[in-house]
């Protein structure tokens, strides 16, 4: 029987190390699915992109893109999208590790599943800590929380991680986190891929909203991975004001939330 087409992309920006071990393990793992692997290096100064290249010179269904220029997250990601000719595409993090075959499990649940347009697996902390990937849509009380240990703003942040839910079992969410998900390809190009005014944080929650438009989004334990998960924000200004402006855009764009946000329906799809 012939395997199901899926891709997937990881974008770089240094880290050359942490990029190739997370692509190699992606390639070990995945068995269940014909994987076409894209390495998208966003002009590091270092040279992650030419030294990717050496790496996985001649790797059967890798293919390495160096960027002239450093075109952001979401950037990195759309420099693909007019190549996608799979039934699923898969975005994923360079902090990522996989140990078993997450993307042929998520895929086989997204076969099950059409009225799914995207989905995410649990997520851990390479010492085994979870990690909370399902979300509520965002707030601004929420992401402050996420950024700013102040205990005042934890009951925001809490509810925001859906922590009062019971997440062993599959959920519906509205924000997908963008370090680790799969997206129906013909979704994500219909879609445009990520919205380009964003160049780093909060376009994954933006892409779930638009994704909302097509179908659910969901978080789905059935398999898992694991995820570095580098976090900068707090501990660089420069990139805490980087999350403020991508913040502004998107709730410019999705109506400003300010405290707790409840559920709600689904935006319509447009046209």
């Amino acid at each position: 029987m012939q395997k199901q087409k899926v891709t997937a992309c990881i974008v770089t920006y240094g880290g050359f190390e942490e990029a190739a071990q997370g692509a190699e393990s992606l390639l070990r793992c995945t068995r269940g699915v014909d994987l076409t692997l894209y390495l998208v290096d966003n002009a590091s100064p270092d040279g992650t992109g030419e030294k990717l290249a050496q790496r996985f010179a001649g790797a059967q269904g890798v293919e390495v893109i160096e960027l002239a220029e450093n075109k952001g997250f979401g950037g990195g990601h759309n420099a693909v999208l007019e190549r996608l000719d799979s039934v699923y595409h898969v975005v994923v993090n360079p902090d990522v590790v996989l140990k078993e075959d997450a993307v042929s499990a998520l895929c086989g649940y997204l076969d099950k599943h059409p009225d799914v347009v995207m989905a995410t697996p649990r997520l851990r902390f390479p010492d085994g800590r979870e990690q909370h990937v399902a979300k509520r849509r965002p707030t601004l009380m929420a992401l402050l929380g996420r950024q700013l240990p102040l205990r005042f703003l934890k009951k925001y942040e809490d509810h925001y991680l859906m922590l009062d839910e019971d997440l062993s079992t599959e959920k519906d969410v509205q924000f997908c986190s963008g370090c680790f998900f799969v997206i129906r390809t013909e979704a994500f190009q219909k879609l445009g891929g990520f919205d380009r005014r964003y160049f780093m944080y909060v376009e994954d929650a933006d892409l779930t909203q638009e994704a909302l438009r097509l179908g659910r989004v969901v978080y789905w334990p059935g398999t898992q991975v694991v995820h570095a998960w580098h976090r900068s924000p707090s501990r660089h200004l420069s990139s805490f004001f980087q999350q403020l402006r991508s913040m502004g855009i998107y709730f410019k764009k999705w109506g400003f939330r300010w405290g707790f946000s409840l559920r709600e329906p689904p935006p319509k799809e447009k046209g």
